[in-house]
């Protein structure tokens, strides 16, 4: 009787340790909410800075990439609470990089009104991806067509130099990138499921096999881009490369059902741990681990195999209790930056939301 006492009191004891262990990940969105819009925002403007650093600011707001992981961050924030408006007040910034020159409309890098500036394609697909995930939740039109906008300027910045593929920048006709092709396949997933238009899914397919054919490494990972004219390729590695095609792949799986992407998909997977997590930490861009843990989480809406996103909780728990400063600002450098505040907003809302 004694024995099985003790036995009970110990299994409470390690059940009270698990739970204290689990972390708090709604009190770190908090936190890191509460920071960007205490740190980082322009409340007379509705704009937001690139840092918590003037001097490094000169003087401008954020440049346009940081409001695309914040967009998505909020998209995630929203996921938790549905009755709340976190896209709102980014989207009222987003609209001000707003840009209808010819040959298509579509948001540049700065804000119009400081400064013409150039337009990535990249830049956009991200808005486009976070607009239709929250379109998929919300049924808002707006999303959609916003999506449907974006989606006909990515069109201006493809062609079949190099074999197909998007570029990276408007008018630089230099590389065709993995950070534009990936996204670019996501975009046009995401609209052929919510409208179930075909033309979507043969871009999507066409321009997932022509990133596969060109840029996918004997590593499992994407190499970085194709430089034109030469037909080079960069060989560089980065995550963001790997988690788009790996989401891609899955996607395509559930539309498709044929196994050949999902076992593309569980090959970007194991080949991405292998090459990435080193020294029980991911690479220092926060961003560009937020874009691969995409990836996995959709790979697990599949598998249902949760050891995969193990290497995934490890790093986000060190970023938390070792990449910080006293006023839980976090980032590796002194000048807190607001694009890796964004994303791990973005990490810690899809961790709490995992089942």
């Amino acid at each position: 009787m004694k024995k099985l006492s003790f036995l009970m009191v110990l299994g409470c004891a390690m059940a009270f340790k698990a739970v204290a262990q689990t972390p708090d990940y709604k009190e770190r969105i908090s936190i890191i909410n509460k920071n960007i819009y205490q740190t980082f925002y322009d409340k007379g403007a509705n704009l937001y800075l690139e840092t918590n650093n003037a001097e490094e600011n000169k003087g401008n707001h954020s440049f346009l990439w940081p409001l695309t992981a914040l967009l998505q961050a909020a998209n995630e924030m929203e996921v938790l609470e549905p009755g709340k408006q976190y896209i709102a007040p980014v989207m009222k910034a987003i609209n001000q990089y707003y840009s209808g020159r010819a040959p298509a409309p579509g948001y540049q890098a700065m804000v119009v009104k400081e400064k013409q500036d150039a337009r990535f394609y990249d830049d956009n697909e991200w808005i486009a991806i976070a607009l239709m995930d929250a379109y998929a939740r919300t049924h808002k039109k707006e999303y959609l067509e916003t999506s449907k906008m974006i989606y006909r300027f990515l069109l201006t910045g493809h062609n079949q130099v190099g074999g197909g593929g998007f570029y990276w920048e408007e008018g630089n006709l230099k590389s065709k990138n993995t950070c534009s092709n990936g996204p670019g396949v996501l975009v046009a997933l995401r609209l052929y499921q919510a409208t179930k238009q075909k033309a979507y899914l043969d871009t999507a397919i066409s321009v997932y096999n022509w990133t596969k054919k060109n840029l996918l490494s004997p590593k499992g990972v994407y190499y970085d881009n194709l430089q034109l004219p030469s037909l080079k390729i960069d060989s560089a590695f980065y995550t963001y490369n790997a988690g788009t095609m790996l989401q891609s792949g899955v996607i395509l799986y559930n539309i498709t059902k044929d196994t050949k992407y999902l076992d593309d998909a569980m090959d970007v997977a194991k080949g991405a741990e292998k090459v990435f997590f080193k020294n029980g930490k991911l690479p220092n861009n926060y961003w560009f681990n937020a874009v691969l843990i995409r990836g996995y989480l959709e790979l697990y809406k599949v598998e249902k195999n949760k050891s995969r996103l193990n290497f995934i909780l490890t790093d986000a728990e060190h970023v938390w209790n070792n990449e910080h400063d006293s006023q839980n600002l976090l980032g590796n450098r002194k000048i807190k930056s607001l694009i890796d505040q964004s994303a791990m907003l973005e990490t810690y809302s899809r961790l709490a939301a995992l089942k």
